[in-house]
């Protein structure tokens, strides 16, 4: 059977208020590319929400869906593109729409933070999930039983979670690939001049504090120390004993550190720990103390003071602006 003689793949994002708009392009621009190169119609895809009314992005642009939750069929994969806080209005009527997808064999998946309400569903039980890295403490608070991978994309099971607008561009590729060859996918990537096609299992990557590079490419002690201030952002740790549990002396440690990033193993690993605790901060419902003792400080005052002298504000502060512009672009604030 030929592609032309084969039903098309058709694809649903289903967006909620305050999506990042990269997420929404990435999934529907290669599809288009892949069909214009290759002469068929092998891909459809619409715009799905909750209701009918135009939806704001992150950037403020809106965008009017094709089509209801509740009035959609034929869907191959539905993924949920939305910030962290995306909730639906009515979810047992949303949940309804969902199963019938999933009992029509669709496919449901999220990109970015479209992983928080697909995971607030119940429908993903504890199947693993791929989280961007910069949600990854949000949503093991909110969801401690749901296994995290740090890869780009997790196709293990029943639902296709990517991390990012990059790794949706690549879930993209590789379906271009299954349905019309790896020439068409081939071409659909240098059209967008994007070099390097990623498989499912390749990791994030993630950013080293103050310097230009990801963590992959710093030295093999740092990058070893920095995974082990990320086993203790709780229960902190001393940075003798992760110079003894890597194998070099302290003073080694922060000569490399120092070399490496422009600072002292102390100051990148309390960076960790605020960068974790803005995550809390900004995207879930937990006071502020309970934000301390979750990144290891045992009274607020150290950590409220660090807190200002690394993002220029209280974290109430900060909560409290996150929460105005997401009354901007028509974000659902966090509920109870």
């Amino acid at each position: 059977m030929t592609q032309t003689d084969r039903a098309p793949i058709t694809l649903g994002i289903l967006v909620f208020p305050g999506f990042p708009m990269a997420c929404l392009t990435s999934c529907i621009e290669p599809l288009r590319a892949a069909n214009e190169i290759s002469g068929t119609e092998t891909f459809r895809w619409t715009v799905v929400a909750e209701g009918d009314a135009p939806v704001p992005s992150s950037a403020g642009v809106t965008f009017a869906p094709n089509t209801k939750l509740s009035e959609v069929e034929g869907l191959d994969y539905l993924f949920f593109a939305a910030s962290p806080n995306g909730r639906f209005e009515d979810p047992s009527r949303a949940n309804a729409a969902l199963q019938r997808i999933l009992r029509a064999k669709g496919t449901l998946g999220a990109v970015s933070g479209g992983a928080f309400p697909l995971a607030r569903t119940g429908l993903t039980g504890n199947h693993p999930m791929s989280v961007h890295w910069c949600y990854e403490a949000a949503f093991q608070v909110e969801f401690p039983d749901t296994p995290i991978q740090s890869t780009v994309i997790c196709d293990e099971g029943p639902f296709k979670t990517v991390s990012g607008a990059s790794a949706a561009f690549d879930f993209m590729l590789n379906l271009i690939d299954e349905q019309l060859g790896g020439d068409i996918m081939a071409e659909v990537a240098c059209w967008f001049q994007h070099p390097f096609i990623r498989s499912a299992a390749m990791s994030q990557k993630t950013p080293a504090f103050a310097t230009s590079k990801s963590e992959d490419l710093l030295p093999k002690p740092v990058a070893k120390a920095i995974q082990k201030f990320a086993e203790h952002i709780e229960s902190p740790i001393q940075i003798g004993e992760v110079a003894d549990a890597i194998g070099v002396s302290t003073r080694s440690l922060e000569r490399s550190f120092k070399d490496a990033t422009g600072q002292s193993p102390l100051k990148y690993y309390r960076k960790m720990r605020m960068n974790q605790a803005r995550q809390l901060v900004l995207y879930t419902n937990d006071t502020i103390t309970e934000v301390a003792y979750m990144v290891g400080y045992a009274t607020p005052g150290a950590f409220l003071r660090h807190y200002r002298e690394t993002f220029g504000v209280t974290p109430i502060t900060d909560r409290r602006a996150k929460n105005s512009l997401r009354v901007k672009t028509g974000d659902a604030l966090p509920q109870s």
